[in-house]
C-alpha cells in the first residue's frame, strides 16, 4: 500500500530514470490531457511531498499523480516486458532514450503550470519525509480537533503529510491507544512523543524494500508434545537399591524459532498479538481496514 516511504522510494526510481533525459514519448491515457505531446521536453527531476509525485518538466510544467491505493510507476529498459499489470490500466508513458516509465492504475494524473503546483499540494501539512519537516506544526494541526478520533486525525494528510493506514495502525498501537481514542484524551506527553516516532519510523523505512515497524524479532515456541510422567518408581528407604534401570527415551521440547514479524498488527487479524497474544481485531475506520490489540491499546471501539 502506498505511503509517505514507498512514494519517496517511487520519486527516487523515476528521477534516476528520467531526469536530465530528453523524452522521446509521452502519452497521458486521460481524456482532458490526451492530446498533450511532452517529447522534446527534458525532465527536471521527480521529488515526493507527502503522498504525491510531481515530474517537472523542462517550459514550467510538472505532471502530478497520486498512487493512491493500488497505482504504481515502474520503470522499463528498452526492450523489457511491461509486468505492471493489463494495457487498460496504464495511465501514463514517458520514455526516453535509456528508460520507459509507465504509470498503472493511477487515480489523479494530471498537468499543470509547476507554479500553480499549491493547486495539488499546497493543502497538504509538513511532510514527514520532506525538508520542511516541522514536529511542532504538526502536533498544532492535530489538537486543533481534539474531539477527532486518532486514527482519521493521522490519515488526514491536512495535518502532517505521509501517513497512510498501514502507519496508522502500527502508530496506535505503539501509542498503546486504539484508532477511535480523541485526540485530545491522549495522555500527557503521548502525542507529541507519537508525532516524533511517525517521523523516525518512515525514515527507517524510506530505503528499505519491505516496510518495517518491529524493533526485535519474537521467539515463538512451537506447539508440541508435553513431556510424559515419569513411571520410575522412588526408591525404598529399606530395600537395596537395584543397578538402575534405563528410563525410557521421552520427545524433546521444540525448541523457540526466531520469527521476524515486520508489522505488529496490520494485516494480522485473529493472529495473536506479539506482545501480550490476545488476537488481533479488525473493523472499518472511515472507510479503511483498521486493526488494534483489545490486550495492549486502551480507548474506544466499535
Amino acid at each position: 500500500m502506498p505511503e509517505g516511504d514507498t512514494v519517496l522510494q517511487t520519486a527516487t526510481r523515476l528521477h534516476q530514470a528520467l531526469a536530465g533525459q530528453v523524452l522521446t514519448r509521452s502519452d497521458l491515457r486521460v481524456p482532458r490531457f490526451a492530446t498533450a505531446d511532452l517529447s522534446g521536453r527534458t525532465v527536471l527531476d521527480v521529488t515526493a511531498r507527502g503522498k504525491h509525485l510531481l515530474t517537472r518538466i523542462e517550459g514550467g510544467l510538472t505532471l502530478h499523480s497520486h498512487l493512491r491505493m493500488d497505482g504504481a510507476w515502474r520503470v522499463y529498459a528498452p526492450d523489457e516486458r511491461w509486468r505492471g499489470g493489463p494495457g487498460h490500466q496504464i495511465r501514463a508513458i514517458l520514455a526516453n532514450a535509456e528508460h520507459t516509465a509507465v504509470g498503472y492504475r493511477l487515480p489523479v494524473l494530471e498537468l499543470l503550470r509547476t507554479s500553480e503546483e499549491g493547486r495539488a499540494v499546497g493543502h497538504l501539512g509538513p511532510d514527514l519525509l520532506g525538508p520542511d519537516w516541522d514536529p511542532g506544526q504538526a502536533l498544532d494541526r492535530l489538537l486543533a480537533a481534539p474531539e477527532r478520533p486518532l486514527g482519521e486525525a493521522l490519515l488526514d494528510q491536512r495535518n502532517l503529510a505521509g501517513i497512510g493506514n498501514v502507519y496508522k495502525c502500527e502508530l496506535c498501537f505503539l501509542a498503546r491507544v486504539t484508532p477511535w481514542l480523541p485526540v485530545g484524551a491522549l495522555p500527557d506527553g503521548a502525542l507529541p512523543r507519537l508525532v516524533t516516532l511517525a517521523e523516525r519510523l518512515l525514515n527507517a523505512n524510506r530505503d528499505r524494500p519491505t516496510r518495517t515497524t518491529t524493533i526485535t524479532s519474537e521467539l515463538r515456541r512451537p506447539p508440541g508434545p508435553p513431556s510424559p510422567p515419569s513411571s520410575t518408581p522412588a526408591p525404598s528407604a529399606t530395600a537395596a537399591t537395584p543397578a538402575p534401570a534405563r528410563a525410557p527415551a521421552r520427545p524433546r521440547s521444540p525448541q523457540p524459532v526466531r520469527v521476524q514479524e515486520r508489522l505488529y498488527v496490520y494485516g494480522r487479524a485473529r493472529r495473536p498479538c506479539l506482545r501480550c497474544g490476545t488476537p488481533i481485531r479488525l473493523a472499518d475506520q472511515d472507510d479503511r481496514p483498521t486493526y488494534w490489540c483489545p490486550g495492549c491499546q486502551s480507548g474506544p471501539t466499535p
